[in-house]
């Protein structure tokens, strides 16, 4: 018995073989190259973490975005998924554990025909007990290997959350630029039609020709087909709102608005904070926990496997007296297994794991690097899109001048409609350019936020304890 005592006492504390994880130190800059001198910080301290389009103030965009980790059947499996990795790390866990069973049996049985036969009864009750020793840590790496792989779940479904707000929010700030064009369209026909009535009026008093008339009714019609196309391309956007938040696209109708007034820059803060502020880096982090734990199980193949077994129990014959101590039974059982010769598997497969961990080691730097990249596309994209408002601005301020200008003199005879035309056309394209930038800077603000990680934070990731003990919520 004390040498059964031994041998358990190894298997609770035995060493686990193979490494231990460590995250690879990665040399990440001091600051950002594009946010020093112009970046002001805008901490929002009254809106949550979690929440960032709150930012753009706009009520229709925070009553959408609420609809999205609630409705998307997207991110409903991505949860499940996650469901299904806990599942799978506490199975693992259970195999850390005796398992324990119970057997009863009763037989009645005689002999000769049965009418003259005098039968007996007999019966048995047993309890068994087994245990896989975890003496060099196989299972114990693969509860690891298996709770860090459940945190990936997590930290992926925290991105993909992060991915659909990002994406209705690209996509309401599509729809809200396709209603600026709208109105600014409806302006454009509503002047094309006055500047087509004074070429007619000019046209019947004889003072221009026939093809003014002409060139203002083209103009017209192509202000009108573009203000159809635009109402085509608000449906569509308005369609994938609708998917993202769960909906089919009849069920959802957004009404028009004009375009989102405030361009929020999220503060980035110091590079090195990147690397805990962003859910695909946090699972490319853990990928590299589940993959160095694989190593240690592997190893643990070189290394016999020990198992106790016990029995106890009573059987009787008759069934009188089942219980008495007369008719107990027992036994104890130890059993060791050990391959002798597999041909190199076992270092083949040590081998293998191991170069998975420094694959998941390369994605990892990869993933941080393509993070950093995207940052500072984001941060030089506010910054140049903010100077080219300011100097589009005073180009539409011209284009106005210039119109009303042309227009004037057209109507006290002094130029051509050709100078007319043309001065419109160029204020139309200046501002739906202005349009066009102003919708930029927003989706440059929104990946912004994206790509630091929209409040998501690595300590929120559940722990070993939580994955191990714990059912996750339904979603």
């Amino acid at each position: 018995m004390k040498r059964v005592a031994v041998i358990a006492l190894l298997g609770l504390s035995g060493c686990m073989v193979g490494p231990d994880y460590h995250r690879p130190p990665l040399a990440v800059p001091a600051a950002y190259k594009a946010s020093p001198g112009w970046v002001q910080a805008q901490p929002a301290d009254a809106a949550p973490k979690d929440q960032w389009w709150k930012n753009f103030q706009d009520p229709v965009l925070n009553r959408l975005e609420a609809q999205v980790a609630v409705n998307n059947a997207t991110l409903a499996a991505d949860y499940y998924a996650y469901s299904q990795a806990v599942a799978l790390a506490q199975e693992a866990r259970g195999s850390l554990f005796p398992m324990l069973g119970v057997t009863g049996s009763a037989t009645r049985a005689g002999t000769g025909a049965i009418n003259v036969s005098s039968p007996s009864t007999s019966a048995s009750f047993e309890g068994q007990a087994s245990w896989s020793l975890d003496i060099w840590g196989k299972i114990r790496r693969q509860v690891q290997s298996d709770v860090a792989n459940a945190q990936v779940s997590a930290a992926d479904l925290d991105n993909a959350t992060l991915s659909a707000q990002a994406a209705l929010a690209s996509d309401y700030v599509y729809l809200r630029t396709a209603d600026a064009n709208i109105a600014l369209l409806r302006q454009t026909v509503s002047a094309y039609q006055e500047s087509l009535r004074i070429t007619q009026n000019k046209y019947a008093a004889g003072t221009v020709s026939q093809s003014d008339v002409i060139t203002a009714q083209t103009a017209l019609d192509g202000a009108q087909s573009s203000l159809v196309a635009q109402g085509a391309l608000r449906a569509q956007y308005e369609h994938a709102i609708a998917v993202l938040t769960g909906h089919t696209p009849a069920e959802l109708s957004i009404p028009q608005g004009a375009q989102i007034a405030s361009v929020p820059v999220a503060p980035p803060q110091v590079p090195s904070t990147l690397l805990q502020r962003r859910p695909d880096i946090a699972a490319a982090e853990r990928s590299m926990a589940v993959q160095n734990a694989l190593i240690g199980e592997a190893a643990a193949a070189y290394y016999p496997t020990l198992s106790l077994s016990a029995l106890g129990g009573f059987s009787a014959n008759p069934i009188t007296g089942l219980f008495n101590a007369s008719n107990a039974l027992w036994s104890l059982g130890v059993t060791s297994t050990e391959d002798i010769f597999e041909g190199g598997v076992r270092s083949q497969a040590v081998m293998a794991a191991k170069a998975g961990y420094l694959e998941s080691v390369e994605a990892y730097r990869q993933t941080v690097l393509t993070a950093f990249q995207g940052v500072e596309d984001d941060l030089s994209n506010l910054q140049i899109y903010a100077q080219q408002a300011q100097l589009q601005a005073r180009a539409v301020a011209d284009a106005q001048r210039a119109a009303q200008i042309a227009l004037n003199e057209y109507r006290a005879g002094t130029v051509d409609y050709t100078t007319v035309v043309t001065a419109q056309v160029t204020l139309l394209l200046d501002q739906q350019t202005a349009l066009s930038i102003r919708q930029n800077r927003l989706l440059a603000s929104v990946a912004l936020y994206q790509d630091l990680g929209g409040g998501f934070r690595e300590r929120d990731l559940p722990s070993a304890a939580q994955i191990q003990n714990k059912l996750p919520f339904a979603p």
